[in-house]
């Protein structure tokens, strides 16, 4: 593509928090109708990029146009206006509201009374686009599966004429079959003219609905390539700065006895009851789709559900296991996928977030010890 196909252009984006450089003379273009994939692992500096480009974050250095034009994007309402709109990952629907007000919401660009059926005809059009003309706009956006509320979300920022679409992760937690809708959604719109960038952590994607990948490294990026010119090996190794033999360390002596012993533990989301060993020094993996019941065994093992029969041991004793803190004082650590609901405490600092599985370290006579506190996190 020529030079006048460009419609955004970044050069020498620079961001700093403290210490920490996490962006360093970072440049990135993209092009009319196109799908950027944006790589890197965490930390690498993806999310800042694209925060500055939503107005949510302000570069310390650098500059941003926007069809040929330098913009100043220092607030969410100046990206839109600018045609840039950003679907994160943790959705903003509210679910109490129909679908019509969640879109409509926040538009203030009209003055007079709003009935349901004007909203409705209004918000159509928007759904058609993302692949849903056939839903009620009346029905409560909470009524919705995951990927319906995500495409909800895209139509909400079309309607306000978005050019530039950022979608971070937007397939994160679906199932498969949803998935397939986000990405033909997504195809749909590049088709149509949209530009997207597309940030990821399933390299797959990438090469199905991606046309070009930037990845980012220690923040900073790399020139931007063809996914065409790609394989998944190249693009692991661009991605991660080393070889693919030099990928992981290497194993240990062996594996030793059973450390774990799953036995018929039936829980919710499980069809069946499951049985398994893990030894120690080994990794077991659990696989499955969303639904599959990967998740609820690893719930019942964390205490995080209750276990409706089977037993669980460790190291031969059998465990009674009624909550989380039942699991963390038998040396058993849950990492929960849903890490805004039951991960961390949003509002409380991180020295509080680290030691809160560990209150009887910290504590003198009943009493919290900030210096124990800082001093164990």
């Amino acid at each position: 593509m020529q030079g006048e196909d460009t419609l955004l252009r970044m050069r020498g984006i620079a961001k700093r928090y403290g210490s920490v450089a996490a962006l360093q003379g970072v440049d990135f273009t993209l092009r009319r109708g196109e799908v950027m994939a944006l790589l890197g692992e965490n930390g690498a500096g993806k999310s800042t990029l694209v925060k500055i480009l939503a107005g949510l974050e302000r570069p310390d250095a650098g500059t941003i146009e926007i069809g040929g034009e330098i913009v100043t994007l220092r607030s969410p309402g100046q990206s839109l206006r600018a045609g840039v709109a950003y679907v994160t990952q943790e959705l903003s629907i509210i679910s109490s509201l129909s679908i019509a007000e969640n879109i409509c919401l926040g538009g203030g660009d009209d003055h007079f009374v709003w009935t349901q059926a004007r909203l409705a005809a209004k918000v159509r059009p928007f759904l058609a686009l993302v692949g849903l003309g056939d839903v009620d706009p009346g029905l409560a956006a909470g009524s919705l599966s995951l990927a319906q509320q995500q495409l909800v979300e895209i139509a909400r920022l079309l309607s306000r004429d978005a050019r530039i679409l950022i979608l971070d992760e937007p397939t994160a937690a679906l199932s498969d079959a949803e998935i397939e809708k986000v990405k033909a959604v997504v195809r749909k719109l590049a088709a149509e003219g949209r530009s997207v960038i597309y940030v990821t952590h399933r390299l797959g994607e990438v090469f199905e609905i991606g046309d070009r990948v930037t990845i980012f490294r220690n923040g900073r990026s790399f020139d931007p390539a063809p996914v065409k010119d790609l394989d998944i090996d190249e693009l692991i190794e661009h991605l991660l700065g080393r070889r693919l033999d030099q990928m992981f360390p290497p194993r240990g002596a062996g594996i030793g006895p059973v450390a774990m012993s799953v036995r018929d533990v039936i829980a919710p989301g499980l069809a069946e009851p499951v049985s398994f060993d893990l030894r120690r020094g080994e990794i077991l993996g659990l696989a499955g789709q969303l639904g599959s019941g990967a998740n609820a065994i690893v719930k019942a093992i964390a205490g995080a559900e209750p276990r409706r029969g089977g037993t669980i041991s460790l190291g031969g004793r059998p465990l009674t296991l009624h909550s989380v803190r039942d699991a963390i004082a038998n040396g058993i650590a849950y990492c929960s996928d849903d890490r805004k609901r039951d991960g961390i405490f949003g509002v409380r600092n991180l020295y509080e977030n680290l030691t809160s599985p560990a209150l009887p370290r910290i504590t003198v006579g009943g009493f919290l010890s900030r210096k124990r506190e800082v001093r164990i996190s």
